[in-house]
């Protein structure tokens, strides 16, 4: 499974992940899947951290660390996947594309997103949002 931890929820010195991306994670755990956070991703994480400082950016590296297990580099290969990802969508963002070729290139069998457009792009893609997780009972 790929996770994209978008950059303003953990760019704080006090991550916070909502209760959807807790309990997507919590659920890849139990499925026994691994949770891989593509390189550029971690880059886009650690932007808000290093406006803060040298501290910020430990914690939040710190705290990647406990709910990733593998930080997956951008090769030749995500690459070449990213260039064809944003060749064939427009509207997709460089940054994006790269986490769905990082999906692409391992054949994971998810991608988690909060961003419900990605599911238009690849079919891997599982949307998390707070708004599915609460009740409306």
């Amino acid at each position: 499974m790929v996770a994209h931890a978008h950059s303003a929820t953990l760019a704080s010195s006090h991550p916070v992940v909502d209760a959807s991306a807790t309990r997507a994670l919590k659920r890849a755990r139990a499925d026994g899947d691994d949770i891989i956070l593509p390189a550029s991703a971690l880059a886009e994480v650690l932007v808000g951290a290093s406006r803060l400082g040298a501290g910020a950016v430990r914690t939040t590296e710190d705290f990647v660390d406990t709910i990733v297990d593998q930080v997956h580099s951008i090769d030749r290969f995500v690459a070449r996947s990213a260039a064809a990802y944003r060749s064939g969508h427009r509207s997709l963002r460089l940054p994006d594309a790269f986490v769905l070729a990082v999906g692409a290139t391992l054949n994971a069998d998810s991608v988690l997103t909060a961003d419900a457009r990605w599911a238009k792009v690849d079919r891997r893609v599982r949307v998390i949002s707070y708004s599915s997780m609460v009740s409306t009972t």
